[in-house]
């Protein structure tokens, strides 16, 4: 995309310090990105990449260190800055409006008047360009989570840059979306704009980088070419130690009892944008784990909400947990009968980032945990509570009264997990179990949900990570449109095959199912 093409690197960092209170975020980082270039930045959650991306694009501050761009020094203090120099950034949270159309959310981003001038004709030319479709006349609404992710990329694209930081990228693609994005990022990188790609997909990351920095503890401990490394190898390096693959649980008896029965769910959703819920049935018995796989957008929050009752269903018999009919009843009474439930946000949803980790602990967990007495909290079991939690998930914070914000995601992300696994529930339900969260992290919220399904419990994963669903589930199924297609036996399924039903609409699905059965 650039006409000159100097010598040397394109950005180099030495010494990049950032303290916040109590946590020193970068320790005198070291990153160098060369021109034309695909280059990770790999880490365990909290060790520190957000914040060095966020001191690349003028969003902190950094306290120390010297940012050269191009061979020359820098100083980047605000994103505009940051654009100006040629760099762009796709974040993991999307930033648009859903009532605004494509055009509009992407002239929000421009700075100036000028840049607005042919805007229409200017997006049309680049996303067709690059392989990224995007009519600019849509309603962001309307879009899949692939498409909106196109935008945020066009967007950049629109600014010519020189260097294009992604975040997570892939967390809410199909596998053919993603195949798409990598053909599109190895464009760019022949065409001489720089990536530095952030993820937790190792197997991706050997698949499209040329080279990976990788962090601990907000500090450099390794720079490698991806290719030459297993992802095991990799991980291993992120978490310092040696990382156990999970043992394989037995298959579960086709006599076990079922533990949740959904019968002709059907839910209007209470999200101007979401999706309604239409007729879902099926069961999982006990010991058994059923994958839900789809795209973002296509009812998996509804779904968590009707089985956790924060969304009631019509008929009491929608909804069985253990034979008692729970469509009526609210999240504290579904509870009292063993249905426990982590949603996909963690902050403000799962937890509340400004109580305490003891305080949120005591959130869900005090009918079954017995965390009240006369009435009145008792805060001695509440902490005792928490601190389990804390020790057996091996959450790293400085103790139960922590603030929950004070958690990487994937901390938190153990915490709420813990939370849950802990109240031993007859049926869980997880929404994007792993969602941004590194392998270490990932391991141990794995190994919690095999144990608890291997004690019995009917356990449900709603994820976006197909490579997730097929390391755990025994049967899956896919959600589009509101509609659940017909579950199928992993060893019997294909990761194409089970692609092709996320990308399809729910008309689409009800014929695809039958084939990916078969």
């Amino acid at each position: 995309m650039n006409e000159s093409t100097p010598s040397g690197p394109l950005l180099t960092m030495t010494g990049m310090t950032k303290q916040y209170p109590g946590c020193l975020a970068n320790d005198h980082v070291s990153l160098t990105v060369e021109r034309n270039q695909i280059h990770a930045l790999l880490g365990e959650n909290g060790a520190g990449k957000s914040t060095l991306v966020k001191m690349i694009y003028g969003v902190v501050k950094p306290d120390a260190g010297e940012i050269v761009w191009e061979g020359q020094q820098v100083s980047i203090p605000t994103p505009g800055a940051a654009q100006r120099l040629g760099i762009g950034m796709v974040f993991q949270h999307f930033s648009l409006f859903e009532a605004l159309t494509v055009t509009e959310n992407i002239a929000l981003g421009l700075a100036t008047a000028k840049e607005r001038v042919g805007l229409r004709g200017r997006i049309l030319q680049i996303s067709t360009e690059y392989g990224l479709p995007l009519d600019p006349d849509r309603v962001v609404h309307d879009l899949s989570v692939g498409e909106r992710q196109r935008i945020e990329i066009v967007r950049c694209l629109l600014q010519n840059p020189k260097l294009l930081i992604m975040d997570e990228p892939t967390s809410v693609l199909t596998p053919s979306e993603v195949q798409k994005l990598f053909v599109t990022l190895r464009r760019l990188a022949s065409e001489g704009c720089s990536i530095l790609y952030i993820s937790h997909k190792l197997e991706e990351v050997r698949a499209l980088c040329s080279a990976a920095t990788i962090m601990r503890l907000g500090r450099n401990v390794a720079r490698c070419a991806p290719a030459g490394k297993t992802v095991k190898q990799l991980a291993e390096i992120m978490i310092n130690m040696d990382l156990r693959l999970p043992t394989p649980r037995p298959l579960v008896s086709g006599n076990a009892p079922a533990r949740l029965v959904l019968d002709r769910l059907t839910i209007r959703s209470h999200n101007q944008f979401g999706t309604s819920l239409k007729d879902i049935s099926l069961s999982i018995a006990g010991g058994e784990i059923l994958g839900i796989a789809g795209i973002a957008g296509n009812g998996q929050s509804e779904l968590i909400d009707g089985l956790s009752g924060e969304i009631p269903a019509g008929k009491p018999e929608s909804v069985l947990i253990d034979g008692v009919a729970a469509g009526h009843m609210g999240p504290a009474e579904r509870r009292r009968i063993r249905g426990c439930f982590v949603p996909e946000e963690r902050n403000g949803h799962g937890a509340v980032t400004t109580m305490s980790l003891a305080d949120n602990a005591f959130l869900s967990g005090y009918l079954r945990g017995a965390l009240v007495r006369f009435g009145v909290i008792d805060k001695k079991r509440t902490l005792a509570f928490a601190d389990d939690i804390i020790k057996r998930f091996d959450v790293r914070t400085t103790g139960p009264r922590a603030e929950a914000r004070s958690l990487s995601g994937g901390n938190l992300q153990k915490f709420l997990v813990g939370r849950e696994v802990l109240q031993d529930p007859g049926v869980l339900v997880i929404n994007q179990p792993t969602w941004g969260v590194d392998a270490g992290a990932a391991l141990a919220i794995h190994e919690a949900i095999m144990a608890l399904a291997q004690g019995g419990a009917a356990v449900m994963i709603i994820s976006q990570d197909l490579d997730e669903i097929f390391v755990l589930a025994d049967r899956i199924a896919v959600i589009a449109g509101g509609r659940v297609s017909e579950p199928v036996a992993t060893r019997s399924a294909t990761v194409e095959s089970i692609g092709r039903l996320m990308g399809g609409t729910s008309e689409d699905m009800v014929a695809d199912s039958a084939v990916a059965h078969a």
